[in-house]
């Protein structure tokens, strides 16, 4: 299995604030494996917000292509979780990104993971070239 690669997160500039509920547990008493994929997704959300790239009505202007998830102890419900997220690579028709969830009240690192987004193009139903301003966003946020 490929070990996700995740900078240190004294590297990793952006931040989001989630929350886990009670009923994300599964009947062991630890977080549904699904549930680590919304948060995810809210970061990305936050991420993008924060860039000022989210598209018209709220949406990505990608989809997700890949994810790798490496769970590292129990996550619980409900906590405040911290997610460092960062973009690590610009493609021409996708990027990735990088995640560390971590539990708010102690810092312990609950899991990582990395993900590749694809660039698409609703109407054509494929992929399409990265936006120049998306791009740059990304670019200068990250210094990349």
């Amino acid at each position: 299995m490929q070990v996700p690669e995740v900078p240190d997160s004294k590297e990793i500039r952006f931040q989001a604030k989630c929350r886990t509920r009670w009923s994300d547990e599964d009947n062991q008493g630890v977080l549904n494996n699904a549930i680590y994929l919304t948060l995810l997704e809210e970061s990305r959300y936050q991420y993008f917000h924060h860039l000022g790239q989210i598209g018209i009505h709220g949406h990505f202007t990608f989809v997700l292509g890949q994810t790798n998830i490496r769970y590292l102890a129990p996550g619980r419900g409900p906590a405040d979780v911290i997610v460092d997220i960062c973009t690590t690579r610009l493609g021409t028709r996708s990027f990735r990104q990088a995640y560390r969830v971590r539990d708010a009240a102690n810092n312990a690192t609950w899991a990582e993971a990395i993900a590749d987004m694809v660039i698409w193009d609703s109407k054509e139903q494929s992929s399409a070239p990265m936006p120049n301003n998306f791009r740059a966003a990304i670019a200068d946020f990250e210094g990349l």
